[in-house]
């Protein structure tokens, strides 16, 4: 067996995690992770038929039985992931009850995967459903896109609109737009089911108040888009706090942009005022 530690999924949890940090996105334990791996890719490290012990889930998660997951971990911090993995992350295997993750390496100090673990696994389904090569369900606390929340209104058209405006690459980074879900409480099973009704229709969901939910086919994917909305979420609170705008990227210019990208298809043309 290969050295799990210098398995390419955990150097890429490590390198993400350490930068969220770093980013001020992912204060405390703020923050969860949770990237699909291929059962041949972690053969190479790890006995599969060995389970350190189960964990339920708090979820029926038939749709995804077999499938293995990497997942930060509940009250861990970002920052320590990269210096200590083992404690700090896990892998897990959903069981053929549909209810109970196989703890197959990780949380070695008896604890157990975010509780957001419910959300991220119905996202999951959501996304797969759609496009079966995303594997990865990634929720942050972008200080940018949070203060944004509080001056402007939550509402999925009109804030898609305000960053589609903010610089040039949004409209192609994240043409669908962004969903919208009002303040809820989190950690439960209400809020995981609405993030994954959105998730239907958006590879980007905000968490009114709190963070961001972002998906892809791989790390730096979802990753990309969260950091592509922050970008756009910091060019409007400086512009804002300098004054009234007088120049701004036009729906038109919008509309152009995604035609010379050729995503016309892709553009939620609904949020444009052509």
């Amino acid at each position: 067996m290969k050295n799990i530690l210098e398995a390419p999924f955990v150097e890429e949890m490590k390198k993400v995690t350490a930068n969220m940090y770093r980013m001020g996105w992912a204060e405390r334990n703020g923050g969860n992770i949770s990237y699909m791996l291929e059962e041949d890719e972690v053969a190479e490290y790890l006995d599969l038929s060995y389970v350190i012990r189960t964990i339920p889930t708090g979820f029926d998660a038939t749709e995804l039985i077999g499938k293995i997951f990497i997942v930060t971990g509940t009250g861990k911090y970002f920052k320590n992931v990269e210096f200590d993995p083992e404690t700090n992350l896990g892998i897990i295997r959903i069981a053929e009850d549909g209810t109970t993750a196989e703890l197959l390496w990780g949380y070695k100090d008896g604890s157990r995967f975010t509780s957001e673990l419910p959300a991220h696994l119905m996202s999951h389904i959501s996304r797969l459903r759609v496009n079966p090569e995303n594997r990865v369900i990634m929720h942050t606390h972008p200080t940018y896109t949070l203060a944004m929340n509080h001056i402007h209104k939550l509402d999925e058209k009109e804030l898609t609109h305000t960053l589609w405006e903010m610089c040039t690459e949004c409209i192609i980074v994240f043409p669908d737009g962004i969903g919208v879900l009002p303040w809820m409480v989190c950690g439960n099973n209400e809020i995981g089911i609405a993030t994954a009704e959105k998730m239907k229709n958006y590879r980007l969901v905000v968490w009114g108040l709190h963070g961001i939910y972002g998906c892809g086919k791989d790390i730096d994917e979802a990753f990309g888009l969260i950091e592509t909305v922050e970008k756009a979420a910091q060019l409007y609170m400086i512009a804002t706090a300098s004054g009234a705008r007088i120049n701004t990227i036009t729906d038109q210019n919008l509309w152009d942009v995604a035609g010379s990208f050729g995503i016309h298809d892709k553009v939620r043309k609904d949020f444009l005022n052509l």
